[in-house]
Order: structure tokens, then sequence, then C-alpha cells
């Protein structure tokens, strides 16, 4: 038989394998061979998986790594079984992260995108993604990605530009697309408005300052003159309409329907009772600003308040701010703000306060809600069609825990913000519409839209719906419920049958990684370091159960040390007379019977745990097969045997070691596989 190098590199193998299985053509499905015996018929059945489309101006990370492995081994499983199994491969234009990109590179020249217009500052967007773009994708090439790069899409494709025009105008018709002035989430930094969703929270320390808001004098009876009202943000006062208390509060009960004094403004407000009133915070009253905070906004809207707009859309106080402070930034409004109540002896008391401040997902600069015209859409009937789906078991979340916070959000839902005052990105089609989509618009029509949506094209016939999506549990609002909305709307089907929620891969001491703090790991530097395999070896090593991972690069070194242990069993093995014969039914050595029986058990584990897409658990177990039991035991013993069966048993047993393996070491198993005497396919498309 063939005999191996003495030691497995991965450097020498992994590239190599990877361009045979690209020139082979088996990552598009058209190409696929027929289906083997034990494959049969499977070949009319398709599997497709759409890759969830990273940034444009990204690179790899530990999560894109995990994601990327756990969808590669499902596809490589469905594939040895014969499905027509479909990888679709792609990347989003991520409106605001590549605006902010290409905007402070142009700064390093000295240039904004002002100077430049819109139309010549689109060209250096594509001009910079056609340079830097596909960086991500070849990355994912490294890991060993089996994608059917023929199909890669890109969300700003002229394809896909025309799906998301027709899922606008879809709605447009429906009536469900309204423009209307509202409170919305203002990045002042990127000039634009955000959704909810698109805002992260950053832990603050600052003042809670307790105000007195003087009472009017109509006569009724109080034992004080003044209301007292606590914020961590005196600024908006200026645009105060209302003060407000809960109904059930024994405290304030007297005072509802008077009136107080705003100061500095000497405008009269009324005070107000409603059940959205934390009685807990402060003193139990509140000031309502309506134009200035959601909450407000919502009570402003119940109570029929008057809406005051005191800060503008460049983070400045507008004239409604009074002679005070029209025209200061912020920071220095409320200056003058405190330095004016305390003149005025309007300050009860002030004291630390940490909270939590809502700022930009992109640049982190804090955001100032305020009223904005925008474009929204209605999302009663939509989030209904999302709940029912998951409800009826139509979508499947794994593990099942993550389908409470995609209820839980679509139960609560307000209209969506779909509108961003940005230059890249698609344009509203409308005419006269300077505005862009919000990126989540279009890759919500993800799944579809890179199949041929709205035509009706054979891989839109053959490979929608998808069955599995595979994504971080940070977006299971913002696209996931997105998806499945737009889907079942637009398509009449659902986007794919099972979500799977795979862990956050966190530091060792289980903190979130950062590239800022020094903390983020670069898959590509363990790739170079240890190989593909072994870093998807540590990565579903440490993947148990969906929960996260506290990261421990031993697990890379183990995959190492695997490959290795692979590598010299195939060694051993070839080294040994190949067997004439094929393994018979009947074995007769008790020996051989125990490990084809143990075999048989590891093979069943496997395939049940990744029925159930436990990754980790299914690792484990051949992991333990092949290293305890096959070699540790079997294989020392066998070296005191040298007859045909136990040759037979060898061999087989081999084989069968390197189909379980290949979805999780592809490239280790497939060049063992090359080696052996008896190849006449790829690995990829043997029998599972």
């Amino acid at each position: 038989m063939k005999e191996l190098p003495p030691a497995y590199d991965p450097k020498q193998v992994e590239e190599k394998i990877y361009r045979l299985w690209e020139e082979s053509g088996y990552f598009n499905p058209d190409k696929l061979p027929p289906p083997t015996a034990g494959q049969a018929g499977k070949r009319t059945k398709t599997f497709t998986i759409t890759v969830p489309p990273p940034n444009v101006t990204g690179s790899l990370h530990m999560g894109h790594a995990l994601n990327a492995t756990i969808q590669d081994i499902i596809i490589r499983q469905k594939r040895m079984q014969g499905y027509k199994t479909l990888w679709l491969p792609g990347t989003d234009h991520a409106g605001i992260a590549t605006q902010n990109v290409v905007e402070k590179d142009l700064k390093k020249q000295g240039i904004s995108r002002h100077d430049l217009g819109r139309e010549k500052f689109l060209e250096k967007v594509w001009e910079w993604k056609e340079k830097y773009g596909d960086i991500i994708l070849n990355q994912f090439k490294k890991i060993g990605a089996s994608m059917d790069w023929s199909r890669t899409r890109f969300t700003m494709d002229e394809q896909y530009q025309q799906a998301v025009a027709e899922a606008f105008h879809y709605y447009y018709k429906k009536g469900w697309l309204y423009k209307a002035e509202k409170v919305i989430n203002w990045c002042v930094r990127c000039q634009t408005s955000l959704s909810d969703l698109e805002l992260e929270y950053a832990e603050e320390p600052g003042k809670l300052w307790y105000l007195r808001y003087p009472l009017t004098n109509d006569k009724r009876q109080t034992t004080n003159d003044y209301i007292v009202v606590a914020t961590t943000r005196p600024e908006t006062m200026l645009g105060d309409t209302a003060v407000a208390v809960n109904p059930k509060d024994a405290r304030y009960k007297n005072l509802v329907g008077r009136k107080i004094m705003l100061p500095i403004m000497n405008r009269e407000i009324p005070i107000i009772a409603d059940e959205e009133i934390d009685m807990a915070f402060g003193t139990g009253a509140v000031k309502v600003t309506p134009a200035h905070d959601l909450l407000d906004a919502r009570i402003g809207e119940k109570h029929n308040l008057p809406i005051i707009k005191v800060i503008g859309q460049l983070g400045k106080m507008t004239e409604l701010a009074g002679p005070l402070c029209a025209g200061l930034k912020i920071k220095e409004c409320r200056e003058k703000v405190i330095e004016e109540l305390k003149k005025q002896n309007l300050i009860e008391k002030e004291e630390a306060y940490t909270h939590n401040v809502a700022v930009c997902y992109r640049c982190n600069t804090p955001i100032e809600p305020l009223p904005s015209l925008q474009w929204f859409l209605k999302m009663d009937r939509l989030a209904k069609l999302a709940v029912t789906a998951v409800k009826k078991k139509a979508v499947v979340f794994h593990p099942k825990q993550w389908e409470k916070i995609y209820l839980n959000w679509l139960e609560n839902i307000r209209d969506w913000n779909i509108s961003r005052q940005i230059w890249w990105g698609h344009k509203i089609p409308i005419d006269g519409e300077n505005d862009v989509l919000d990126t989540w618009f279009s890759s919500a029509l993800w799944p579809f839209a890179t199949l041929g949506w709205p035509k009706k094209t054979k891989d839109f016939e053959a490979f929608y719906p998808t069955q599995v999506l595979s994504t971080a549990r940070d977006i299971i609002n913002l696209w996931v419920a997105r998806m499945v909305f737009s889907g079942l709307e637009l398509t009449g089907k659902k986007p794919f049958t099972d979500v799977i929620i795979h862990g956050t891969v966190l530091t060792k001491e289980g903190k979130r990684m950062s590239k800022s703090l020094g903390t983020g790991i670069d898959p590509m530097v363990l790739i170079e370091k240890y190989g593909a395999d072994a870093t998807r070896f540590g990565l579903i090593w440490q993947a148990m159960g969906g929960q996260d991972i506290h990261w421990d690069e031993a697990a890379v070194v183990a995959g190492k040390k695997f490959a290795n242990k692979v590598w010299n069993i195939a060694r051993y093995v070839l080294q040994r007379k190949f067997p004439e014969k094929p393994l018979l039914k009947k074995i007769t050595d008790s020996e051989n019977a125990k490990i084809i029986a143990l075999l048989r058990k590891t093979q069943k584990s496997v395939e049940k745990d990744l029925n159930a897409y436990q990754f980790g658990p299914a690792l484990h177990s051949a992991y333990d097969f092949i290293w305890h039991e096959f070699a540790d035991v079997f294989i020392e013993t066998s070296k005191s045997q040298n007859d045909e069966e136990t040759d037979a048993v060898l061999y087989f047993t081999l084989k069968k070691i390197l189909v379980l393996l290949h979805p999780f070491l592809p490239h280790l198993t497939e060049e063992i596989y090359q080696n052996l005497p008896d190849t006449k396919n790829l690995l990829m498309i043997e029998e599972w």
C-alpha cells in the first residue's frame, strides 16, 4: 500500500486540497455527480444554506469562524448523504459601516464626502469595495468553507437592488409604508436615524439632578409650592410640556391636574397621571419632553401634549430652546441650565448616578432622540406572521430558549423606521427621495433575493425555501425575525425551517472579545499556526449545547495533536497488507467484532448529535472512539495479529473514520483518502 509522509503538515496539504475541491466543481450543486447506491434518489432533494452575509468592511473574527465551521459541517454531511447541496456565499453592503470606513479614508486625504458630492462619493465607495470587499470571503476559503463561489451575491448587485425595490413597492401598494414625523433615534455623528435594535448601551457615570418646578397659584391648598422632578438630562427641560406621575402614587394624588411654571422658559405646563411612570425612580415625578425621549413621546401622544424640538440634528440647541441656550452644544447648554437653576434656588440636590447611555452601534456616539420626518413600515400584520411561524413550529429555534427573545420583541413591536440619511445603500425608490433604506430592510430578503426573487428563476424554484440558518443571538430580532416575516409575506413560504443560535466566543475569563482592548483573537493567526482543521476542531470541541465558549487555545493544540494521531493511524493501516477481499459480514475474531460494534455505535451517536445540531458532542464521540478505542486498544492489539480479517477490519474502520471526520476535519481526511489504494472519488462526495 501507499506510504504517507512521516508527519502531517497542514501547510503542505490544506491549500492543495482546497484547490482540488474547487477544481472538481462539486461546491456547485449542478455539477455534483449522480448519487451512489447508498445515496439513491436524494440528489432529487435540495438542501440549502445561505451564509449570513458578513459586512464588506469585515474580516474573519472568531464568531464568523465558528459559524462558518458549523455550516460547513452541515453542508458536507448533507452532500455526502446525497443531497443536492447549495451553500450560497455573499456579502452585505453595510450602509453606515461602509460609509464610515470610506469617510475615514477620505479624511486622511483632507477630503469630506460633501467636498466630493453624492455621485463621486459613491464612486469612491465602489472603488473601496472592489479593492477590499472580498477579503472575508477569501478568509472563508482558508477555513475550508465549501461554498458555491459561482453564486456569490452582494446586496448592492443590480438584481438584488431590483428585489429591494420590488419589496418596497409591494409594501407601499399594501398601504403599509408611510412617511411621518416621529421621535426617532438620531446619530449626530453619522447624521442618520437608527432603529432601536441598532443601538448599543454603554454605562456612563453621571449625575441625577433633582429640580424644583414651581406650582402656579390656582387657589388649591398644597403643602409645598413646588414639585421635585429627577433627571439625568436637565438641558431637555427647555422642551418640557408636562410633569407626569403614576396614578397609583398617593404622594401626588392631589397634584394631578395642577399646573407648574416651567423654570427658565416661564411656560405653564400640566401635571398629568400615566401608568408608565416608575414610582421608584427619583421622586416618582418626572419631566415629560415628548420631542427628546421615546417614552415621553408615547406619553405625549396619549395625552395630546405639544412637541417642542429644542435639540437639532447637528447636536446643537435650536431657537426653541430660548435665548439662554439657542445655538449652544448640548453639554454647554446643560452647564448653563444648571447654573441658572442654582441662581433661582431651584435645584434641591444632585447625586452621582451611573446610567446606560444609548450609543450608535457603528461609531459609539451618544444617540439623541428627536422628531424627524422618516419612512415607517407598519409592523402589526407582519409581526403576527413571524410569531405564528414559530408558535406553530414552522420555524424552530435550536436551542429552544432563544425563541423567547424573538417572540418578546415581535409581540411588543413598534413600526419600523426604514429610512436612513446616508448616501451608500439602496435609494428609496420614489422620485425626489434622497434617503436610503435601512441595511436590514435589504438583508431581510437575503434567503430569496439571492436566488433570483422576484423572478421565479431556476434557482429560486429549486433551492427555496432554504433549510437551515445558523447565526448569533445578537441579530435574532435585527435579522432573523425580519427574514421570517419578509419570506412569508413576499414569497408565501418560510425562508428556512431550523434556526441554530450558536454560542458567543468569549475570552477565557468569560468577557467579550475586543480588538481595541487587545483581547480579540484572529482566526487567521490560528490557521497559520496550527492549520484550518485544528482551528475548526478547537472551535467545535468547545461548542457544547449552544453555550458560550470561554476560549482556550489548548483546544486548538488538541486539534493539531488529534490530526497527527489520525495521520499516524492511517500510516499504520496503509503499511499493513491491503485486504484482497472486503470485510465479511460474519467476523470470527472477538476483538475484530468488538471494534466494528463500537464503530457502529459511534456512527449512530454522531449521526444523532448532528441531526440535533449538537456539534461539540458529535466531535467528542468521534474523538473518543478513534483515539481511545481504535488507536489505544485495537491498533495495539492488531500489531500481534497478521491475519487477513484483521487487515480488512483495520482498513474498513479507517475508511469509515475518514467519512465520519470529514465534515469536521475536511482537509486532513481528504488528503488521507486520496492516498488510499482503492479511492475513485473525492471523499467530499462519498457516501455518509
